[in-house]
């Protein structure tokens, strides 16, 4: 057709005889997939390492502001616990012999007394020096629960129930104590009340054999570890 402009058609022969164009890209080396895996791993564990700084990072203030920002001349009564221990993964029997996992303690304070389920006056005096300590936190006792750990199979007297109103009265051997929670040296286990962070972590102890005068002070560390984690911590779990 005049005026138009029309392209040159295919010759079909030339086309077939003509070889394929083919691009081949570069395979990566397997070198450089080890180097990048190994440098996607390291990146993954530095994220990992940091997102457990952030969650322990309130924590680790609140002990760093109680144990290290206190004023000068301002004495501590109980002892802080280096390492830490992280409370066992295991069910235990209750005072009504239903099964209860220790991990479920999680969330708040904890107040904790280790004795034979005979209770002898040692662990009376603890027992009442433990619910009294409570008591006297005020509006702050609720973030603390009182925890008896019962050594042994010996059943736990009658006229006791009162003052184990609202423990937490758990069966656990001694060598599962032992792995959580230890006495100072020279001591035993039952001669102490011991400190349980909300994060299940065994942390203080108090000095052996507790009087009127040590637990006014055990009181005093008591209210500035609440104090100190008021800002993570809440009442219940």
């Amino acid at each position: 057709m005049s005026g138009s402009k029309l392209s040159n058609p295919v010759d079909p022969q030339k086309s077939a005889e003509s070889p394929l164009a083919m691009t081949i890209h570069g395979l990566p080396s397997p070198v450089d997939v080890v180097q990048a895996d190994t440098q996607r791993t390291r990146m993954g564990r530095w994220k990992m390492i940091a997102m457990m700084l952030v969650c322990a990072s309130p924590v680790l203030a609140s002990y760093f502001t109680y144990y290290v920002l206190r004023p000068e001349g301002r004495s501590v009564y109980g002892e802080l616990i280096q390492p830490q221990k992280d409370m066992p993964s295991i069910t235990v029997k209750n005072d009504q012999a239903q099964d209860v996992a220790v991990q479920s303690l999680k969330g708040q304070w904890l107040l904790v007394t280790v004795a034979s389920g005979a209770c002898d006056e040692r662990c009376q005096q603890n027992l009442y020096f433990q619910r009294q300590l409570r008591e006297i936190l005020g509006r702050d006792k609720d973030r603390l629960d009182r925890v008896w750990l019962v050594t042994d199979a010996a059943p736990v007297a009658t006229e006791l129930s009162a003052a184990l109103s609202g423990a937490h009265v758990l069966r656990m051997d001694s060598e599962t104590v032992a792995r959580w929670i230890t006495p100072g040296a020279g001591q035993q286990a039952q001669d102490h009340l011991y400190v349980v962070d909300p994060m299940g972590n065994f942390m203080m102890r108090f000095p052996a054999n507790m009087d009127v005068a040590g637990a006014s002070k055990a009181k005093r560390d008591l209210n500035r570890l609440l104090k100190a984690s008021s800002s993570w911590d809440q009442a219940g779990r």
